[in-house]
């Protein structure tokens, strides 16, 4: 069976570029039929912590993508042990006592000439590192690279292709810190392997790690799984997205917070780096699922677009708006259970919407989300339709503050009160007839009323405004003007 991971840090909120990741293992798996393994890998105890674990399941849950199984890695900490001691036991590991090291696995030495190995630890006696170890020295515990074998690594990744690294340029990488714990080499090979994954789909920083694995995968004696390195999302002046450097603006919850649509951020999130045949972009989950292919994937980084200062660039105007897209045109009744909390939120849902003013509230969300982009415009350009306290903006009052129609809104207001039958074309009717006796165009009637109804310059036509208001909020509201 497909089987595939998504593996977070623990060390902060869920990032875009992970939640990119995420997606593409779910589509992935879930076209194949198989199954997704979240695996939070919190073996670094210092840089782990609670609320990052709470962040990043929000984050995962809110994009509505579900997974198979959930685990900790440190829980697993007695099967990366003995994993350790199997390699110990078989000669493919080694005590490191050297305090300079450090527990690390670093590329490079204090000259900053490549660190492959220390020779006397590497070389020392099984009976020499026992005794040491015995009498309380502090050691790391280091894979041994078969050198002696020489040749290359090599694997064929998913997305990059052939992909090899001389075996002789590898370092003898830590597997246990001094304090006993797993790194991530370690934790995460014994992990993939006993989870049974089958693809390690993950960003395309973790390529150098893959040769790494695969050693240590068949030192284990488990056969490697399929890799596929994703191209990283950088910002415009080509550097890498950062928690540390950008903050929230590039954490998963921001979008939320900001009421986008789960599925439409999923839709925006799988584009960078990946294009359907048909090049098509406003996608449905399940279009996703059945277009998605590795052999999509780019291998050029991709770029994302977002002004951390500005309020209303602060994002990449393609995520603003694909999410309109779906605003608009998603099925009304699946639109309705995003809205709810937004109007509650706001003080204004009754629960008249859930009975007698079903089919109003169905009509108003269908006609307001023709011009919204995300759920927060319904709070902050829908109060005239649910409340009745708004203001009227600075462009609205300019049709308000013509000569004589204030005092004309207030006629109409008199006239539009004795209409037994207030529906949009009979309003429309008295309108009509209104400017003509008054020898005027019926748009300056129509844009004042609008203005008059809602603040706003523009927005629906005018008399479907008349008629989603009801003739008692009509005639109040032009009679105040």
């Amino acid at each position: 069976m497909t089987r595939v991971r998504f593996a977070p840090a623990p060390t902060g909120f869920l990032h875009i570029g992970g939640a990119r990741t995420y997606i593409f293992n779910w589509l992935f798996a879930r076209k194949a039929g198989g199954q997704v393994v979240l695996r939070i890998d919190d073996t670094d105890i210092e840089r782990s912590t609670g609320e990052s674990v709470h962040s990043i399941l929000d984050g995962l849950t809110w994009l509505e993508l579900a997974w198979d199984e959930k685990h900790h890695q440190s829980d697993r900490r007695p099967l990366h042990a003995q994993a350790a001691e199997a390699l110990l036991a078989k000669g493919a590991a080694y005590r490191d006592f050297t305090p300079e090291r450090g527990e690390g696995d670093e590329s490079e030495g204090q000259s900053g000439a490549p660190w492959l190995c220390n020779p006397a630890m590497r070389e020392m006696p099984r009976q020499e590192s026992d005794r040491r170890a015995a009498a309380g020295e502090g050691f790391v515990v280091r894979f041994r690279v078969p050198l002696e074998a020489g040749g290359s690594v090599k694997f064929k990744d998913l997305v990059y292709r052939d992909q090899f690294r001389k075996i002789g340029d590898i370092e003898d990488f830590a597997l246990l810190r001094s304090n006993g714990s797993p790194t991530y080499h370690l934790a995460s090979t014994v992990d993939d392997a006993e989870l049974k994954v089958s693809h390690i789909i993950r960003g395309q920083d973790h390529l150098t790690n893959t040769y790494k694995h695969i050693l240590l995968f068949e030192a284990l004696g488990f056969k490697p799984p399929q890799f596929g390195h994703l191209p990283l999302l950088l910002e415009p002046d080509g550097s890498k997205l950062s928690k540390r450097k950008h903050g929230p603006i590039v954490s998963v919850t921001t979008y939320r917070d900001r009421s986008f649509l789960p599925h439409a951020f999923v839709n925006y999130l799988s584009l960078p780096g990946w294009s359907p045949k048909d090049n098509r972009e406003v996608l449905t989950r399940d279009q996703l699922r059945e277009l998605f292919s590795v052999e999509g994937i780019l291998r050029a980084n991709a770029v994302v677009s977002f002004d951390e200062s500005s309020e209303e660039n602060w994002t990449d105007p393609k995520a603003l708006w694909i999410n309109s897209q779906h605003l608009r045109g998603m099925p009304i009744e699946a639109l309705l259970p995003y809205v709810r909390p937004v109007l509650r939120e706001a003080g204004w849902w009754k629960p008249e919407y859930e009975g007698a003013q079903r089919q109003w509230l169905t009509h108003t969300v269908d006609l307001l989300r023709a011009r919204f982009h995300t759920l927060r415009d319904f709070r902050t350009r829908a109060a005239a339709y649910f409340g009745d306290h708004f203001t009227i903006e600075p462009q609205a009052s300019q049709h308000l503050d013509k000569e004589g129609v204030r005092e004309l809104l207030r006629t109409l207001a008199d006239r539009l009160a004795s209409l037994a039958e207030f529906t949009e074309e009979s309003v429309e009717q008295q309108v009509r007839d209104f400017a003509a006796e008054n020898n005027m165009k019926p748009g300056l009637i129509s844009n004042a009323s609008r203005a008059a109804l809602t603040g706003q310059p523009v927005g629906p036509s005018a008399f479907t405004i008349f008629a989603v208001l009801g003739k008692e909020r009509v005639v109040e509201r032009l009679r105040r003007v």
